[in-house]
């Protein structure tokens, strides 16, 4: 009994060891799946998120061209870019529906505005600027004249110009189309703005040396230029407010006595007659005033800078930011 005493808790204490260990190694395995878990469980670092990413993202030729392929036209679903054909037709009814809406409303607006509008006479005449002035000839979109009295070719377009210009200056022209005047005071013509209005005459002949009909060359030949000066046309303007508006030429830098015996035809005045101006639809047959200024002793071989101008109550002449406002600057150059 005493050996088998002894047996017995030896036994005991082999059990309890076993189980010990088996215990100890089942809490190895379960730290050791711990450990596994916690390791899945933390992110990827930065670099192999980047070569997760980019294997993911590596395509070949072929499949790029399959997938545009099926976006463009998806026969299982018969999708055309990612749309039915009942989708797209609706979205095709829409912007119909919403630009026909557009263009109505702002053809509608269009017209209401044109009701308001006349066609013969601007609504609004109370910021227009005064007159500014043009010369003639005006050859190749310059106003400057340079020319040599020996070589015809030189100076032959600024003729043609002042020819084709003064046509419709013509003596005959004028007495069929237009009526005489009286000098002097405005030709004011207060029927319905709609009906056509009359025109005075202004006939070529007026022009006397610069007319072009005693020296079909307007002087040019023989180094005695002549230029047309005119206004332009502004509805409802009378210039000078009752008082005439004159013209005068002068040297802008140089000596003055370049500009000898300056002769203005018919008068260095625009007469009052002419205006007002009613508009091409009613004042079809106007003809504009123009004041012809000859130079006859212009010094040769020298650059003349020259300065027309007009003169009179309301007209601004001196506005450097706009050479052709109120007067006109131009070049004056005669070779021999």
């Amino acid at each position: 009994m005493g050996a088998i005493g002894q047996f017995l808790p030896c036994k005991a204490m082999e059990v309890n060891t076993t189980s010990g260990g088996a215990k100890g190694h089942s809490g190895n395995y379960q730290q050791n799946l711990e450990n596994k878990d916690e390791e899945r469980a933390q992110p990827y670092t930065e670099e192999e998120e980047e070569k997760k990413k980019g294997a993911m993202g590596k395509k070949t030729w072929h499949e790029w061209i399959k997938e545009i392929k099926v976006f463009l036209w998806n026969p299982e679903t018969r999708q055309f870019m990612g749309r039915t054909a009942q989708s797209w037709g609706l979205i095709l009814l829409f912007y119909l529906v919403l630009y026909t809406f557009l263009a109505g409303m702002f053809a509608f607006c269009l017209y209401v505005m044109l009701l308001t509008l006349s066609p013969y006479t601007p609504r609004y005449r109370d910021r227009v600027a005064p007159p500014g002035v043009m010369i003639r000839p005006y050859v190749k979109n310059t106003v400057n004249i340079a020319f040599n009295i020996s070589q015809q070719s030189s100076w032959q377009s600024y003729v043609e110009n002042l020819e084709q210009f003064l046509k419709d200056y013509d003596d005959s022209v004028q007495e069929h189309k237009n009526i005489p005047c009286t000098p002097g005071q405005y030709f004011t013509q207060e029927d319905n703005e709609s009906s056509v209005k009359k025109a005075c005459q202004f006939k070529r002949s007026t022009l006397m040396d610069c007319s072009g009909i005693n020296d079909t060359t307007f002087g040019y030949s023989a180094g005695q230029p002549c230029i047309l000066l005119k206004m332009n046309r502004i509805i409802g303007y009378k210039p000078g407010y009752g008082n005439p508006v004159t013209v005068s030429c002068k040297v802008q830098k140089g000596n003055e006595s370049a500009l000898q015996g300056i002769e203005f035809y018919p008068s260095e005045t625009f007469d009052p007659m002419y205006f007002p101006y009613y508009g091409k639809h009613t004042h079809v047959n106007y003809t504009q005033p123009v004041v012809a200024v000859h130079f006859p002793n212009v010094p040769k071989n020298q650059i003349v800078n020259i300065q027309c101008q007009l003169n009179g109550k309301g007209i601004i002449n001196n506005y450097n930011n706009d050479r052709f406002l109120g007067r006109v600057v131009f070049m004056l150059k005669i070779g021999n």
